[in-house]
């Protein structure tokens, strides 16, 4: 969880950028308190030790020098604890001895003197962009110190109830409000589907990348296939078979192993190897363009004219299942997520933050009995205001890019 920051910039240039937070021990100091806006984090009791299985699970290092210059710190290696962002060593410093405690970076840190010593991870990348979000957590802090008290429009509220609400307000601003899209990057696999993200919504887009990083645009099979959500075995009279607990006994979906181990060629009337158009159309007449050729030839309907392949979205088992021209591809799946994955930890724009406010005080107030409807109705148009203001801040619309695409239209548009 971050240390509530309430607007203000509490971390030096140092501790933002180079995830680093030096301190000059005093005689007989034991005790270090960081002030970074990322909590320290202890793997456990014994963490401070390299050959310790919870080493890896710290998201810091310590590093000590008696001279401070450059290439003369090593990684401190005695015993220690931490707790609430102290560092507390079991055994005293010398004064004025030089101690740097050092986030996990990408490129390992400014310190250390092997390999073995730098601070990989991306701790510090984490927190870069961080001023521009608050915590929800910060958000119920301060609503119950803003809005709830003697003479404020909400005297008394349990704190498990605005969690409630201000979880409620997250999901929904999550599906057309906040920029709550995530991309995560997949290959597939020769099993031809991947499992759906923790926190996945929906899909807003998914597409294979090429050896130039370019995306290409991978659409939903729509009325090609499906993946059937049951798929019962049957006696020979079509009855479904049930097991010794009563439930219908499940077989694999021939309707998905057909597809996986389809001929995409046969599929857009391209067969056994005909490359010359006038033999491809001497071969597919009649009934068998009509029942396979669905699309890239004369005559295509718009909804099958991909040459990218084709998804669905397999909820039987979580997953997402493609065709099999994209196979061992590298895939960037786009989605929605909920913004609850990391529950209270969840960061919030500060251009929404009004708007959470106003949502949480209207659904505190309209399950209230006894509640003036004046009062509620007041409550509402306020919420929709604000949220429609977010709306319009959050749009990170630029007249620079729009006017980018419109002049390679036919409309001039003087600028």
């Amino acid at each position: 969880m971050s240390i509530p920051n309430n607007g203000l910039i509490t971390e030096t240039n140092r501790q933002y950028y180079e995830g680093a937070q030096g301190f000059i021990t005093v005689l007989g100091q034991t005790s270090f308190t960081t002030t970074f806006n990322t909590d320290l984090i202890s793997g456990g009791v014994n963490a401070w030790d390299p050959n310790n299985i919870d080493y890896a699970l710290n998201n810091f290092k310590i590093y000590y020098s008696p001279t401070g210059y450059p290439g003369s710190f090593t990684e401190y290696v005695l015993p220690y604890t931490v707790s609430n962002n102290v560092i507390t060593l079991t055994t005293a410093l010398p004064a004025n001895d030089y101690v740097v405690v050092q986030l996990k970076t990408l490129d390992g840190g400014n310190y250390g003197t092997t390999p073995a010593e730098l601070a990989y991870g991306n701790t510090t990348e984490e927190n870069y962009g961080s001023y521009s979000y608050i915590t929800l957590n910060d958000v119920i802090n301060n609503f119950m110190v803003a809005y709830v008290g003697v003479g404020k429009i909400i005297a008394d509220v349990k704190r498990t109830d605005v969690i409630f609400h201000a979880k409620r307000a997250m999901q929904e601003f999550s599906y057309d409000t906040l920029k709550s899209i995530k991309s995560m990057e997949l290959n597939i696999p020769p099993s031809l589907s991947v499992v759906l993200p923790q926190d996945y919504v929906n899909y807003v887009k998914v597409s294979w990348i090429d050896i130039y990083g370019i995306k290409h645009p991978i659409y939903p099979a729509n009325n090609l296939t499906i993946n059937p959500y049951e798929n019962p075995v049957q006696d020979n009279r079509g009855v479904p078979i049930q097991d010794n607990f009563g439930d219908n006994i499940e077989g694999d979906s021939l309707t998905e192993r057909r597809w996986d181990s389809d001929n995409f060629r046969q599929l857009f009337g391209i067969q056994n190897g005909l490359n010359n158009i006038n033999n491809i159309n001497n071969y597919w007449d009649g009934y068998q363009w009509d029942y396979y050729a669905y699309g890239r030839q004369y005559g295509l309907d718009p909804q099958y004219a991909n040459v990218n392949g084709y998804f669905t979205i397999n909820d039987r088992e979580g997953k997402m299942s493609f065709s099999s021209d994209l196979r061992g591809k590298l895939i960037v799946l786009e989605y929605i997520s909920d913004g609850l994955a990391y529950d209270l930890d969840t960061r919030v724009p500060k251009l929404a933050e009004e708007a959470l406010y106003a949502y949480i005080i209207h659904a505190v107030v309209s399950v209230r009995a006894n509640q003036p409807e004046y009062l509620v109705q007041r409550l509402h148009r306020e919420k929709s205001a604000k949220l429609r203001n977010t709306k319009i801040r959050l749009s990170n619309i630029k007249l620079e890019e729009i006017t980018q695409v419109m002049r390679g239209k036919s409309k001039w548009i003087k600028h």
